[in-house]
């Protein structure tokens, strides 16, 4: 059903470093740039885009939420790591949700501008 997702940024190069080390442990890439926004995409899902708003300044939403699908619990933990590494803040530690422990397996982080983003993996440990 969808096709990609945007948030806000008051500082695109700076939106661009931290996304850059989370696309690169993701498997994505920029798959274009201007000067207000950038887009990333993997191999497959949708395109996620970065960017200064069309009006005023950027603000992260209450109850956002963009969500990643990685192909490793070992990959959730090290986007998980690299976010907190480059200044993002943690809001949920990596760990499996729920009460199967072959389900869902996610973890919870902010980007530098406040924007909430999930990591997660569903099936078996790896």
């Amino acid at each position: 059903m969808l096709n990609g997702a945007r948030y806000g940024t008051n500082d695109i190069e700076k939106a661009k470093v931290f996304y850059d080390e989370i696309a690169k442990i993701a498997g994505a890439q920029r798959v274009f740039e201007r000067p207000d926004v950038v887009a990333y995409k993997g191999a497959e899902g949708g395109m996620f885009l970065i960017g200064k708003p069309f009006e005023g300044a950027a603000s992260s939403g209450n109850g956002t939420q963009v969500t990643m699908a990685m192909q490793s619990r070992a990959m959730v933990d090290a986007v998980y790591a690299k976010a907190l590494e480059m200044g993002g803040t943690c809001e949920g530690a990596p760990g499996v949700r729920g009460n199967d422990p072959n389900g869902f397996y996610g973890a919870y982080f902010r980007d530098l501008d406040g924007n909430k983003l999930v990591a997660f993996r569903f099936g078996p440990p790896d």
